[in-house]
């Protein structure tokens, strides 16, 4: 294809892809106006004193084992790309605090590969190798919400149809439909490897066996996350977990869609449609708690430890600057 027509099938799909993005913004925005008209903020900050420790440790320990899992993501595209020399922990390092700031400041595919290139420049890997980092790790962020938004909504499609209004059926059928293309895509793989791009930005895929691997790390971190919101829920009315899984999902989906720095404001949204049956008040708490532990706390202490990071990089130059000064 000429270059001139792959520029304007690029501007086309950008144009697409702002304008879905605007649409949730407006509809997001118009659903928290309507909800925060009538609402009562007296009740929801006792609805977040009335938080038992309990809950809030609970709620703490599934983020921070989400996080954990969130690690591997860099693990796993780095040993996909042949990039063996990076240590765990600086991978792990490297993973957390660039998904964090970069779901923080929205446009995390920018902001968290401008992260990743300053910590991994110091082990020889360039622009294309960030590149190919984040597309491996996008991979495994949707594998893992098709496995589990597409179980979910198969067993749970009344709770889809909450959020986008569709009917039942067809909710089950995108479910089931998601889970058929994770098979037809281990299929596809069991034969020979498969390659993605040319020359310098082809990626080799990881085999059907660590496809399955991959699927796993992104399962286990999207589901806890949606435990530690559910830990978090009002004891009553009871809603099953799978109920509250599919939600959380499609919230968190469309904040990813809509490109909103750390979904502000589209997850809130979602949840509050999807969740009718808990008291505005209770579940805006929830929202709020939930951002705490997952959003703000972890933005604070990886941008501490990136700083920190920084601060030593810089002693160690003038350490050695000295040093040689020194010898001469």
């Amino acid at each position: 294809m000429p270059s001139y027509r792959r520029i304007i099938r690029s501007l086309g799909w950008n144009k697409i892809s702002v304008a879905i993005s605007l649409l949730i913004f407006f509809v997001a925005a118009s659903t928290l106006y309507h909800v925060f008209r009538n609402i009562q903020f007296g009740k929801v900050f006792a609805a977040i004193e009335a938080q038992s420790d309990q809950e809030i440790l609970c709620a703490g320990g599934f983020v921070v084992a989400g996080y954990v899992f969130l690690t591997f993501y860099d693990v796993f595209a780095l040993r996909t790309i042949g990039k063996n020399n990076v240590p765990f922990l600086v991978a792990a390092f490297a993973s957390f605090t660039s998904s964090t700031i970069g779901h923080a400041l929205g446009a995390a595919t920018v902001t968290g590969g401008i992260v990743r290139l300053r910590i991994y420049s110091g082990f020889g890997l360039s622009a294309v190798d960030i590149a190919k980092i984040a597309v491996i790790t996008g991979i495994t962020f949707w594998l893992g919400n098709a496995l589990v938004l597409g179980g979910a909504m198969s067993f749970a499609a009344e709770a889809a149809s909450m959020v986008d209004h569709l009917p039942s059926w067809i909710n089950r059928s995108i479910g089931l439909a998601a889970l058929s293309a994770i098979a037809c895509y281990l299929i596809w793989l069991i034969p020979r490897r498969r390659a993605l791009g040319h020359r310098q930005w082809r990626i080799v895929l990881p085999n059907a066996r660590f496809t399955l691997v991959q699927i796993a790390i992104g399962a286990a971190e999207l589901t806890l996350v949606a435990l530690a919101m559910y830990s978090l829920l009002p004891p009553s009315p009871k809603v099953a977990f799978p109920t509250v899984l599919v939600i959380f999902l499609t919230a968190t989906l469309l904040g990813t869609i809509s490109h909103a720095p750390g979904s502000l404001g589209i997850m809130e949204a979602a949840m509050l449609i999807g969740l009718p049956q808990f008291q505005k008040e209770e579940l805006l708490a929830t929202l709020l708690t939930f951002r705490i532990l997952y959003f703000v706390i972890p933005l604070f202490v990886a941008t501490i430890a990136l700083g920190l990071r920084e601060l030593r990089l810089v002693a160690r130059r003038v350490t050695t600057r000295d040093h040689s000064r020194q010898t001469l």
